[in-house]
This record gives C-alpha cells, sequence and structure tokens, in this order.
C-alpha cells in the first residue's frame, strides 16, 4: 500500500488535554430505547416487524433484540439513520453495518451485543477510569457505559488531531459513526496491507499515540489490527477500550501498544524500538520560545543579529 500519509489538524478551539466532558450514567438502567421497547407504541411494533421480516435480519435475532431495535428506531426518528445496510464487519463484541444518515451520508452502525460481550474484559478497562466511577455490575448496564465510553474517546481523539471514525450519535448499545471507505470497498486493515513507506506510517503512527497521550488517552489495545487505510490515510479505530491516563492500568497498556507498533514496524524493516516509542510518547512538549522583553531587552535587533554570525 503506497502514499505519502498526511495528519490530519487538531481541532483549534478545543486544545489537547486531559479534562473531561461530563457523561450522564444516571439513565443507563433505563434509556429511552429502553421505554421505548417496553412501551411498544405502534409506530415502534410497525418498525420492529419490518426489521424482522427481513432476511437479513433473521439470522442476526441474537444481535437484534427488541431493546436494539428500539434504539435503531430512536436513532431513526432523531434522523440519524435514515436506511440500514448489510454487515461491514462482524465480530463477537459487535456487528458494524452500513446505513444511510443525515443528507444521505454513508455511515455506520456499531452494534454491541449484550448477552455476548466479554463482560469481564469491560469491567477491567472501565474501573479506574474517573468518568466511569460507581459504574454498577449489572451487565447491560456495563455494555451501555462501554458505547457511551467509545463515543467519548472518539470525540476526544478527534479534538486532539487524531485520525478516527467521527462519532455521530450514541443510543443505549448502538454507535453511530463515520463510515471510513465502503461496504463494498471496505478500508484495510494494516495487518492486511503491503506498507510500501513503513518509514512514513511509522511516523504518522506514532505522532498520533502521543497526541492521545497529551489528550488523557491511551488507546490499550493499538496493533496492525485497529490502524486501517484508506484513500492514503491512517485511520485509528476500535477506541472502546481506550482508558484516560489516570487508570491504574495505563502505562501498562501503553507499553503493550508500543511493543505491539514496534514489533510490527521492524517486521517491515525499520529499526524500532519499544522503548524509544514509549518515551516519545510520554515525553513533555517543550515550552515555544518567550518572546523579547523590549523593557529587559532595548536592542532585540542587535541580538537577533549576533544570533545570525
Amino acid at each position: 500500500m503506497t502514499g505519502e500519509f498526511g495528519f490530519v489538524e487538531p481541532d483549534e478551539a478545543d486544545a489537547p488535554g486531559d479534562e473531561w466532558e461530563d457523561l450522564d450514567l444516571a439513565d443507563i438502567a433505563q434509556t429511552e430505547a429502553d421505554k421505548i421497547a417496553r412501551r411498544q407504541d405502534d409506530e415502534f411494533d410497525e418498525f420492529r416487524k419490518r426489521i424482522k421480516n427481513t432476511e437479513q435480519f433473521k439470522v442476526e435475532a441474537s444481535v437484534f433484540d427488541d431493546a436494539t431495535l428500539a434504539a435503531l428506531y430512536k436513532l431513526t426518528r432523531d434522523g440519524h439513520i435514515a436506511a440500514f445496510g448489510g454487515p461491514v464487519s462482524t465480530g463477537k463484541e459487535a456487528n458494524v453495518y452500513e446505513a444511510l444518515g443525515a443528507d444521505e451520508r454513508e455511515v455506520a452502525a456499531k452494534v454491541y451485543r449484550i448477552n455476548t460481550s466479554n463482560f469481564r474484559q469491560m469491567r477491567d478497562y472501565l474501573e479506574g477510569d474517573p468518568r466511569f466511577e460507581g459504574i454498577g455490575s449489572d451487565k447491560k448496564q456495563v455494555v451501555v457505559a462501554w458505547v457511551r465510553k467509545e463515543f467519548s474517546n472518539l470525540s476526544r481523539a478527534r479534538k486532539a488531531g487524531v485520525r478516527v471514525p467521527e462519532p455521530i450519535a450514541v443510543q443505549r448499545n448502538v454507535l453511530v459513526m463515520e463510515l471510513v471507505g465502503h461496504a463494498d470497498d471496505r478500508a484495510r486493515r494494516l495487518a492486511e496491507v503491503n506498507v510500501e513507506n513503513p518509514e512514513t506510517a511509522f511516523e504518522v503512527v506514532r505522532e498520533y499515540m502521543r497526541r492521545l497521550y497529551a489528550a488523557g488517552l491511551v488507546h490499550g489495545d493499538l496493533s496492525e489490527y485497529n490502524l486501517i487505510i484508506h484513500d492514503g490515510e491512517l485511520v485509528v479505530i476500535d477506541l472502546g477500550q481506550a482508558v484516560t491516563v489516570h487508570h491504574p492500568n495505563a502505562d501498562d497498556f501503553l507499553k503493550r501498544d508500543c511493543r505491539n507498533v514496534a514489533s510490527f514496524f521492524s517486521r517491515q524493516g525499520l529499526d524500532t524500538d519499544a522503548d524509544d516509542l514509549h518515551e516519545y510518547v510520554t515525553a513533555p512538549e517543550a515550552e515555544p520560545a518567550a518572546e523579547p522583553d523590549p523593557a529587559t531587552d532595548p536592542n532585540p535587533a542587535d541580538r537577533a543579529g549576533d544570533d545570525d554570525e
């Protein structure tokens, strides 16, 4: 895979930092989608029948329970989903489907399974995250919190100048986000392509790791399987497990990320070292040079001239 990989620019209106937006988790146990599913009004009942009668979803019964259908129904009513398409990818934790969003934009709907998600692993990443203190042990609550966590992490990463899928909306166990590529021409994972410009690709990946860390985040599962390439862009995906730098295991997760990334690019022929990568990611940014003060430096032009000698 060729290409001069470029960077996206940080959002100047919200510079990277370690501050976090407040996340209201009080309604996790009883979301709007759950209320709709229990009420089963006529419109929802018709929506449910229409979806469940399609051949595609007859084999997806374990994914599309009534509460998940209610979440999709709410996202549809709110204008985030206009039409639902086929699967882009499937996994143990979640399936990703192509969908049509507002203004006929292609989007991805990531549907997490409540019953088959790895509950214990999710708890390990949520516990210690200051945004999710006091989260209950109910499996549904943990999965729903996980989806909101992924939405929050994607938002924070984008503001820090990391190329990730744009998060659009979240409802219960469904996350709507930018579809990178197309269902019939999906973006390829770094592990699936021949990287013909590994030096530049490595520079981009390590810079994105540094920007994530400066924004108070550690990916926690970064490897060639969570980096995709599309239209000459490197995109970081799967930030559900990303933790804040205050998580008790944050540095262990970061060291593992560094080992994975360094190992992959070593196999591409680069001289990379996990410890050096860790040092680069965590190094504090240099303070900008102070402007000369005319009151204490009456001849700044003369001093500047001296520097040129």
